[in-house]
């Protein structure tokens, strides 16, 4: 079977949230599979840590530019014909008329619209809708999400597979790069809280920025994360906190750095108001770091009894959270840990590859491919 790949969001530098499950997914396949043949789809060169081409692996070349999934990415295909196209990216090229398969992240944008630039959320609602209704199955990353798509796009659940993501296994040591060393870079004192994520609006770091300033135990607070979309305000809340010395943005981290933050923490909090997983948690029980996390959507499953749960919207709940995580004992604290790196086990990029490759190979079984 030939399978047509769009490898758009995977062929970026920095890769976060989409861009990293796109590259992870593409890469396993590379890897598992032997016997199928497979063509991905790009707007640009491919990055060098893309898998390189062998006999059942190439890359086909388009223009950067705008209209992808609308224009260029049909136009490929109909030269390059497949026999089944799989998007990781929420979008499947139009005016194609081969069997297809899509993964959907999540369905924030019908939760929360405002947090979204205009564009975006036109792509996301219009462009989404008109994927979902015409993909034979579809990929998701939480048992939430499924929920979701049942619920507000009415779309057969025995033809949505949850394969949980992975994450990177951030194995190299702390001691690489000396803790006091990172604090004197970053400016950090004493204990810190940890923040990972990209800074925008549906991450509710403002709200964490609130709650931090009713937090009142002595403690820093680190952001680790490229800006996003829509931050300006966030970035207006930190520079009027009354604490905004004991509050520092680091950007783009190396990962050694990011294993010695995580290692190191007092705490690690995501308060999203919605995710669709949120990788960081994981990254952060791997390391041994307690997780202070919201209550809502995905995230009770990517943490689950290792958590401390806050509401969202609550920035004196929040600020509880904290509070709590940084007083727990050293017995209780270890229990947590041990109970996170024992959840996380069921979180593999390979496992969620091998997932993936079951149901693209079915459809080489017509009775088992099916439609709606």
């Amino acid at each position: 079977m030939h399978i047509g790949i769009d490898g758009y969001e995977a062929n970026t530098h920095k890769r976060v949230g989409i861009g990293q499950y796109a590259y992870q997914v593409i890469k396993y396949l590379h890897q598992l599979d032997q016997k199928n043949s497979y063509t991905i789809f790009l707007p640009s060169l491919p990055l060098q840590d893309l898998p390189e081409t062998k006999s059942n692996w190439k890359y086909t070349i388009g223009n950067p530019g705008s209209l992808w999934t609308i224009r260029q990415l049909p136009g490929l295909i109909q030269k390059n014909p497949v026999d089944l196209f799989f998007s990781p990216t929420h979008y499947l090229p139009w005016f194609t008329q081969m069997p297809k398969v899509l993964s959907v992240m999540d369905l924030s944008y019908l939760h929360y619209p405002g947090l979204f630039k205009f564009k975006d959320l036109i792509q996301l609602k219009y462009m989404g809708l008109y994927s979902i209704k015409r993909a034979q199955k579809i990929f998701t990353i939480s048992e939430f999400t499924k929920k979701e798509i049942i619920e507000h796009y009415h779309y057969p659940k025995d033809k949505i597979m949850v394969t949980y993501p992975g994450y990177r296994k951030l194995r190299i040591k702390s001691s690489e790069l000396r803790t006091r060393d990172i604090r004197t870079k970053y400016g950090i004192k004493g204990r810190y809280i940890l923040f990972v994520g990209t800074i925008q609006p549906r991450k509710n770091v403002d709200r964490l920025i609130e709650a931090f300033e009713m937090f009142n135990m002595e403690a820093d607070l680190v952001l680790v994360g490229k800006k996003g979309w829509l931050y300006e305000s966030i970035f207006r809340a930190i520079e009027a906190s009354p604490k905004k010395d004991a509050i520092h943005y680091l950007d783009f981290v190396t990962e050694a750095e990011l294993v010695s933050l995580y290692q190191n923490a007092a705490c690690f909090v995501l308060p999203s108001l919605y995710e669709g997983f949120g990788i960081p948690v994981a990254e952060a029980m791997q390391n041994g770091c307690p997780v202070v996390v919201s209550n809502t959507s995905s995230l009770p499953e990517v943490a689950g009894e290792a958590g401390i749960y806050v509401n969202p919207l609550a920035a004196q709940d929040i600020a509880e959270g904290l509070h709590k995580a940084l007083q727990l004992k050293p017995e209780e604290r270890s229990r947590r840990v041990e109970l996170g790196r024992k959840h996380i086990e069921q979180f593999s990029w390979e496992i969620c590859a091998k997932k993936t490759l079951e149901v693209l190979n079915s459809f080489s079984h017509p009775d088992r491919s099916g439609g709606i």
